[in-house]
Protein backbone atom coordinates (compact mmCIF):
# COMPACT_ATOMS: atom_id res chain seq x y z
CA UNK A 1 0.00 0.00 0.00
CA UNK A 2 1.26 3.48 -0.89
CA UNK A 3 0.92 6.08 1.87
CA UNK A 4 -0.49 9.42 0.70
CA UNK A 5 1.25 12.32 2.42
CA UNK A 6 0.11 15.94 2.65
CA UNK A 7 2.41 18.63 4.01
CA UNK A 8 1.16 21.77 5.76
CA UNK A 9 3.66 24.61 5.53
CA UNK A 10 3.69 28.37 6.06
CA UNK A 11 7.18 29.35 4.97
CA UNK A 12 10.35 28.38 3.13
CA UNK A 13 9.70 24.65 3.05
CA UNK A 14 13.21 23.40 3.75
CA UNK A 15 11.89 20.43 5.73
CA UNK A 16 9.40 19.83 2.92
CA UNK A 17 12.36 19.72 0.52
CA UNK A 18 14.12 17.09 2.67
CA UNK A 19 10.96 14.94 2.57
CA UNK A 20 10.59 15.41 -1.22
CA UNK A 21 14.25 14.47 -1.76
CA UNK A 22 13.97 11.35 0.37
CA UNK A 23 10.78 10.18 -1.37
CA UNK A 24 12.37 10.85 -4.78
CA UNK A 25 15.58 8.98 -3.98
CA UNK A 26 13.66 5.97 -2.63
CA UNK A 27 14.77 6.27 1.01
CA UNK A 28 11.10 6.74 1.92
CA UNK A 29 9.47 4.13 -0.27
CA UNK A 30 5.79 3.31 -0.71
CA UNK A 31 4.90 6.97 -0.14
CA UNK A 32 3.59 9.73 -2.36
CA UNK A 33 3.47 13.43 -1.50
CA UNK A 34 0.04 14.33 -2.85
CA UNK A 35 -0.24 17.95 -1.73
CA UNK A 36 1.37 20.89 -0.02
CA UNK A 37 -1.15 23.18 1.64
CA UNK A 38 -0.31 26.61 3.01
CA UNK A 39 -2.06 29.36 4.92
CA UNK A 40 0.33 31.90 3.32
CA UNK A 41 -0.29 32.86 -0.31
CA UNK A 42 3.38 33.41 -1.22
CA UNK A 43 4.95 30.67 0.91
CA UNK A 44 8.03 29.34 -0.86
CA UNK A 45 6.89 25.82 0.10
CA UNK A 46 4.16 26.14 -2.55
CA UNK A 47 6.78 26.93 -5.20
CA UNK A 48 8.78 23.88 -4.12
CA UNK A 49 5.68 21.73 -4.54
CA UNK A 50 4.94 23.07 -8.02
CA UNK A 51 8.53 22.41 -9.10
CA UNK A 52 8.04 18.70 -8.32
CA UNK A 53 4.53 18.38 -9.76
CA UNK A 54 2.93 18.21 -6.33
CA UNK A 55 -0.46 19.89 -5.88
CA UNK A 56 0.14 23.29 -4.26
CA UNK A 57 -2.90 24.67 -2.44
CA UNK A 58 -3.37 27.99 -0.70
CA UNK A 59 -6.29 28.18 1.70
CA UNK A 60 -6.79 31.74 2.86
CA UNK A 61 -7.68 31.87 6.58
CA UNK A 62 -9.22 35.33 6.15
CA UNK A 63 -12.00 33.84 4.01
CA UNK A 64 -13.43 31.91 6.97
CA UNK A 65 -15.50 33.19 9.87
CA UNK A 66 -13.38 31.39 12.46
CA UNK A 67 -10.61 28.85 12.97
CA UNK A 68 -13.08 25.96 13.12
CA UNK A 69 -14.45 26.76 9.66
CA UNK A 70 -10.94 27.09 8.27
CA UNK A 71 -9.97 23.68 9.62
CA UNK A 72 -13.14 22.08 8.22
CA UNK A 73 -12.01 23.30 4.80
CA UNK A 74 -8.51 22.01 5.49
CA UNK A 75 -9.87 18.55 6.35
CA UNK A 76 -12.08 18.61 3.26
CA UNK A 77 -9.07 19.39 1.07
CA UNK A 78 -6.89 16.77 2.78
CA UNK A 79 -9.59 14.17 2.25
CA UNK A 80 -9.78 15.06 -1.45
CA UNK A 81 -6.15 13.92 -1.63
CA UNK A 82 -6.91 10.70 0.32
CA UNK A 83 -4.39 11.77 2.94
CA UNK A 84 -3.01 9.04 5.19
CA UNK A 85 -0.29 11.10 6.89
CA UNK A 86 -0.16 14.84 7.59
CA UNK A 87 3.26 16.44 8.06
CA UNK A 88 3.66 19.85 9.63
CA UNK A 89 6.70 21.62 8.19
CA UNK A 90 6.83 25.12 9.54
CA UNK A 91 3.04 25.38 9.67
CA UNK A 92 2.53 28.38 11.93
CA UNK A 93 -0.98 27.62 13.12
CA UNK A 94 -2.02 25.75 16.23
CA UNK A 95 -4.47 23.05 15.19
CA UNK A 96 -7.70 22.69 17.13
CA UNK A 97 -8.70 19.53 19.00
CA UNK A 98 -11.25 18.50 16.38
CA UNK A 99 -8.62 18.49 13.63
CA UNK A 100 -6.09 16.62 15.76
CA UNK A 101 -8.67 13.99 16.73
CA UNK A 102 -9.70 13.52 13.08
CA UNK A 103 -6.08 12.65 12.18
CA UNK A 104 -5.12 11.01 15.48
CA UNK A 105 -1.69 9.34 15.24
CA UNK A 106 -1.48 10.55 11.63
CA UNK A 107 0.03 14.03 12.16
CA UNK A 108 3.78 14.50 12.68
CA UNK A 109 5.61 17.70 13.52
CA UNK A 110 9.25 18.75 13.71
CA UNK A 111 10.18 21.16 16.51
CA UNK A 112 13.54 22.94 16.98
CA UNK A 113 14.23 21.89 20.56
CA UNK A 114 14.66 18.77 22.62
CA UNK A 115 11.07 18.51 23.79
CA UNK A 116 9.65 18.77 26.36
CA UNK A 117 12.03 21.74 26.73
CA UNK A 118 11.30 25.05 24.97
CA UNK A 119 7.87 24.52 23.47
CA UNK A 120 6.26 27.08 21.21
CA UNK A 121 7.76 29.87 19.15
CA UNK A 122 11.43 30.87 19.03
CA UNK A 123 12.67 27.74 20.74
CA UNK A 124 16.26 28.57 19.80
CA UNK A 125 16.05 31.93 21.56
CA UNK A 126 14.50 30.23 24.59
CA UNK A 127 17.42 27.77 24.66
CA UNK A 128 20.01 30.55 24.44
CA UNK A 129 18.29 32.61 27.12
CA UNK A 130 18.20 29.61 29.43
CA UNK A 131 21.89 28.94 28.89
CA UNK A 132 21.71 25.30 27.84
CA UNK A 133 24.85 23.65 26.45
CA UNK A 134 22.92 21.22 24.23
CA UNK A 135 19.81 21.77 22.14
CA UNK A 136 18.41 19.96 19.14
CA UNK A 137 15.21 18.94 17.42
CA UNK A 138 12.31 16.57 17.93
CA UNK A 139 9.89 14.78 15.65
CA UNK A 140 6.69 14.03 17.53
CA UNK A 141 3.07 13.13 17.09
CA UNK A 142 0.74 16.11 17.21
CA UNK A 143 -1.74 15.94 20.05
CA UNK A 144 -4.23 18.39 21.49
CA UNK A 145 -1.55 19.94 23.71
CA UNK A 146 1.03 22.05 21.88
CA UNK A 147 4.41 20.38 21.35
CA UNK A 148 3.51 17.65 23.83
CA UNK A 149 2.82 14.55 21.73
CA UNK A 150 4.77 11.30 21.97
CA UNK A 151 8.34 11.69 20.75
CA UNK A 152 9.42 9.67 17.71
CA UNK A 153 13.01 10.87 17.19
CA UNK A 154 15.35 13.48 18.62
CA UNK A 155 18.81 14.71 17.67
CA UNK A 156 21.19 16.85 19.71
CA UNK A 157 23.38 19.75 18.65
CA UNK A 158 25.91 21.63 20.78
CA UNK A 159 25.23 25.20 21.84
CA UNK A 160 28.34 27.39 21.62
CA UNK A 161 29.19 30.45 23.71
CA UNK A 162 29.13 32.72 20.66
CA UNK A 163 25.90 31.32 19.19
CA UNK A 164 23.21 33.66 18.03
CA UNK A 165 19.62 32.66 17.49
CA UNK A 166 20.40 32.40 13.76
CA UNK A 167 23.54 30.25 14.08
CA UNK A 168 21.81 27.86 16.46
CA UNK A 169 18.74 27.75 14.20
CA UNK A 170 20.92 26.81 11.20
CA UNK A 171 22.73 24.04 13.11
CA UNK A 172 19.42 22.60 14.34
CA UNK A 173 17.86 22.87 10.88
CA UNK A 174 20.59 20.64 9.43
CA UNK A 175 19.61 17.93 11.92
CA UNK A 176 15.91 18.49 11.22
CA UNK A 177 16.57 17.65 7.58
CA UNK A 178 18.11 14.35 8.71
CA UNK A 179 15.62 13.13 11.30
CA UNK A 180 12.30 14.20 9.76
CA UNK A 181 12.71 11.86 6.76
CA UNK A 182 13.83 9.08 9.15
CA UNK A 183 10.67 9.52 11.23
CA UNK A 184 8.45 9.58 8.13
CA UNK A 185 10.14 6.42 6.85
CA UNK A 186 9.49 4.69 10.19
CA UNK A 187 5.83 5.76 10.14
CA UNK A 188 5.32 4.65 6.52
CA UNK A 189 6.91 1.28 7.32
CA UNK A 190 4.68 0.82 10.40
CA UNK A 191 7.67 0.87 12.77
CA UNK A 192 6.60 3.72 15.05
Amino acid sequence: MVVNIAVLASGRGTNLQSIIDNVDNGYIHDANIKAVISDVRDAHALERAKKYGISAVFIDPSEFSDKSEYEKELIKKLEEFNTDLVLLAGFMRILRSEFVRFYKRRILNIHPSLLPAFKGLRAQKQALNYGVKVSGCTVHYVTEDMDSGPIILQECVPVYEDDTEETLENRILQKEHEIYPKAVKLWVEGKV
